[in-house]
């Protein structure tokens, strides 16, 4: 058995997809930061999907790394020519394994960020896009505003400075184009984040205008960031998952990717140089992304948040245990009935009910094997943007508030550090410390964590809030998780 190399594609066995494209003649018209498991089972194999077709053979994707953990990424890529296994992990347990070829370099950006800045400023790229994760943005969860008390923005923002941050890398190459009467390339994020286009045009066009104003302005002016909403269940990539992929299919890849086989994008069609004919393979282009995406915001990422902490504290470890739980299920689904749907607009083409529902059958998926420590991790980055808009627009309304206001409870219980069978839990979030600290006293302090001002805003002032959230967090250490479920839906 072979690594997985250009040289070794032909070897590989016949239930294995493959590029059927001629890769030296590709060449990248898009750079993308964040090259993790998620941007290789969507927008990657969208594009490789696309070459397969024998169209955007000029869209070949060039890879960035910006954190010093994509040093890995990059090892991997320089060993595998840039090639990697993507397999979907259907219910019945079959399996669907394909190369994936769309991606025909990879740059880290420490080592040489002129060389990434220098791709970016060459004519043919024409699409920068992201996928840097809810936290990658760099704005204050209540304000909205750029942090510029970022110790890399700042490094970023002195005359001169090699970059290390994306804003830094972007601004510069975008700085470079103007001045050689190239036109600018189009910013397109496909994070987890409401109005991800609008959040990404603030952002840098905030850290633009900090470095040069007039760069700032005319970046505002003439840099299309689409928005879009982009849907997959993608779990991080185990040695499980390596093993199996070797066993059944032959293929020795070091770090292959692994998901659902449902597949949702939908993008606002904002580009000034051009795109990949993203709507011959499955992509919605709108004129308006938003309904869409607050109905995945609200329904599917702030569901996870839903089975997480609560199934976490159960016991659980996946998230197919608690969705096939009917306790957790009809939750979830009273969640997304009485407390998110009121919040949305109306989404064009879709049936919300079996959207719903959609959800419940995907979450119970077994072998996407998705795990709960996934979902759990990095809260004080998703909750403030998928779950608390939920809480704030329903208390406007004197809408229903006690099943979301009960899942941030369940989130400061979590962050007690210790499961309700007495095993410690690992808490992975950029304020871990302050958030555990803040838990650590809520049994003597009930209202400890919500009062986190860069978490909450004002929710702590807001009295019907206060009350649900100290109902459901008194529950949850008297009683424990299953009860305080229960006692939200009496008939179960």
């Amino acid at each position: 058995m072979h690594s997985l190399t250009s040289s070794t594609l032909p070897e590989l066995p016949a239930a294995v997809g493959k590029p059927s494209y001629d890769r030296s003649a590709l060449t990248a018209g898009i750079v993308h930061f964040g090259v993790g498991g998620f941007h290789r089972a969507h927008q990657a194999m969208y594009l490789d999907r696309l070459m397969n077709a024998g169209r955007a053979l000029d869209w070949a994707i060039c890879g960035v790394g910006v954190l010093p953990g994509d040093a890995r990424m990059k090892q991997v890529m320089a060993a595998q020519d840039c090639l990697y296994t993507l397999v979907v992990k259907n219910p019945d347990g079959t399996r669907e394994a394909r190369v994936i070829g769309s991606i025909i370099e990879y740059l880290f950006a420490p080592d040489d960020p002129e060389a990434v800045i220098e791709k970016m400023a060459s004519d043919t790229i024409r699409i920068v896009s992201l996928t840097v994760t809810e936290g990658g943005y760099n704005f204050h969860h209540v304000t909205g505003e750029f942090n510029t008390e970022n110790p890399d923005v700042i490094h970023d923002l002195q005359p001169g400075a090699a970059p290390r941050t994306t804003f830094g890398l972007v601004t510069e190459a975008l700085a470079r184009r103007r001045e050689r009467g190239l036109e600018p390339f189009t910013v397109m994020s496909c994070d987890n984040i409401q109005g991800n286009g609008d959040v990404a045009r603030k952002m840098f066009t905030a850290f633009a205008s900090l470095k040069d104003a007039e760069l700032g302005g005319w970046i505002k002016k003439n840099v299309p960031f689409p928005n879009s909403m982009v849907d997959r269940i993608t779990p991080v990539t185990t040695d499980e998952d390596r093993a199996a992929i070797e066993d059944d299919f032959g293929v020795k890849d070091a770090w292959p990717v692994v998901c659902e086989p449902f597949e949702q994008w939908v993008l606002e069609d904002h580009f000034n140089l051009g795109r990949p004919p993203f709507e011959d393979v499955g992509v919605q282009l709108v004129e308006d992304v938003e309904p869409y995406e607050l109905m995945k915001l609200r329904l599917l990422n702030a569901s996870h948040q839903g089975m997480c902490y609560f199934g976490y504290l159960a016991g659980y470890r996946y998230a197919h245990e608690v969705a096939q739980d009917p306790l957790f299920s009809q939750f979830l689904l009273d969640y997304m009935d009485k407390e998110a749907t009121p919040t949305l607009h109306p989404v064009p083409g879709i049936d919300l009910d079996a959207y719903k529902h959609t959800l419940i059958e995907r979450f119970s998926n077994e072998y996407v094997r998705d795990t709960l420590a996934r979902l759990c991790a990095e809260s004080s980055d998703r909750i403030p943007k998928w779950l608390l808009p939920v809480i704030r627009i329903n208390l406007a309304n004197n809408g229903e508030i006690h099943r979301s206001t009960a899942i941030v409870a369940s989130w400061a219980r979590y962050d007690e550090g210790i499961d309700e069978q007495g095993n410690p839990i690992d808490v992975v979030d950029r304020l871990k410390d302050a958030l555990m600290a803040a838990a650590a006293r809520q049994r003597q302090d009930p209202l400890s964590f919500i009062s986190n001002r860069e978490v909450f805003g004002d929710l702590i002032d807001d009295q019907r809030f206060v009350s649900a959230y100290s109902d459901a967090l008194t529950r949850l250490h008297d009683h424990g998780t299953k009860d305080t479920l229960r006692s939200l839906n009496p008939g179960l």
